[in-house]
């Protein structure tokens, strides 16, 4: 879900949205064993906007179509180009809203969480943990799903 060799390694789209990249490619490439460093068959565009789990639906609709398109075709992988850049797994603490600065920011950390299989965007106050999804981001604020659960943490926000 990268312009390779730009964004090799894990988690790509909230990767991404966390340097505020909001449109990407998807490149199909040959697996090598080094890490996202195959020769690239395709690249096609890519929005990054929407939540997680509406990104990795657009995204799945290409992937197919590039697939029957590589399987059609078969075109001949090229050397990818430029310096690689890497990208790290993100941590579930990752999803703290209190490292937040803008609204914006708070808006895309909801946002790129907000799929199957992914710990949502959190704050934790006083044994209470708060989980947001379905964010809508206004002109003057975000109005979202909040999930609240107990905690054992007796530290606010840690």
């Amino acid at each position: 879900m990268t312009d390779l060799p730009f964004g090799r390694g894990g988690s790509p789209l909230q990767n991404l949205i966390a340097r505020g990249i909001y449109e990407t490619k998807i490149s199909a490439l040959k697996c090598v064993e080094e890490i996202d460093a195959g020769p690239i068959y395709l690249k096609r565009p890519l929005s990054l906007h929407g939540a997680a789990e509406e990104i990795y639906l657009r995204a799945s609709k290409i992937i197919e179509e590039m697939i029957v398109e590589i399987i059609d075709a078969s075109p001949v992988p090229y050397a990818q180009t430029g310096d690689p850049v890497f990208f790290q797994r993100r941590k579930p603490e990752q999803g703290n809203l209190l490292e937040v600065k803008s609204l914006e920011e708070l808006f895309d950390l909801i946002r790129m969480l907000d799929a199957e299989g992914y710990p949502h965007a959190f704050i934790n106050i006083n044994g209470k943990r708060l989980e947001f999804s379905r964010a809508k981001l206004s002109r003057d604020g975000i109005l979202a799903d909040v999930r609240i659960t107990m905690t054992d943490e007796k530290v606010d926000n840690k």
